[in-house]
């Protein structure tokens, strides 16, 4: 992968053992001079009420790289719902990048090149558990995980299309199939 990353994909999905212990991230990825860095220029331009872009950092003042811009699925309307957010999630996504440079999965002489748009999801029912019984831990580790199986599989171009295509008929979507069971 040594030539250029003009966009790539990708998505993830990683659970814990809690209900709301789920990061489920889509990253676009590519060149910071393509049109990967004009869309993440223009996000960290465009702030929305509840929405909110920020870069994935280690902790105040220590952006990574790539540079990861993290924008929340979920309308942010309360200030332990951010503290979560920007702080295990956000310690979690950060490290996760980190771990795929580590790894080789994005080449380390990319770094500095390279921008990933962070689609990021925590589930708002964290807001029910007692403060003190939030699993941060929890938090961290998946959204840690989740973040490299999302940049592995967008560089490496997974599910292939033929992949795909010979499973298409294999794979339910879990919440149509509720749907169709009645559950929802």
């Amino acid at each position: 992968m040594a030539g250029r990353i003009g966009m790539r994909t990708g998505e993830a999905l990683v659970e814990g053992d809690k209900d709301y212990l789920c990061a489920e991230p889509e990253i676009v990825i590519g060149e910071l001079d393509g049109p990967v860095g004009t869309a993440l220029a223009t996000l960290v331009g465009d702030q929305t009420k509840g929405h909110t872009k920020v870069f994935a950092i280690l902790n105040s003042d220590v952006q990574v790289r790539p540079a990861t811009l993290m924008v929340s699925k979920v309308t942010v309307a309360s200030s332990r719902y951010t503290n979560i957010l920007m702080g295990s999630v956000q310690a979690g996504i950060a490290n996760g990048v980190l771990d795929a440079v580590r790894a080789g999965i994005i080449p380390k002489e990319k770094a500095n090149d390279l921008g990933i748009i962070y689609s990021v999801w925590l589930d708002p029912s964290v807001l029910a558990v007692d403060p003190k019984e939030v699993d941060y831990q929890g938090l961290f580790n998946v959204n840690r995980e989740a973040t490299v199986k999302a940049i592995r599989k967008a560089l490496a171009n997974e599910p292939s299309i033929d992949w795909l295509l010979e499973n298409q008929d294999k794979v339910t979507h879990y919440f149509h199939q509720l749907g169709v069971d009645g559950k929802l």
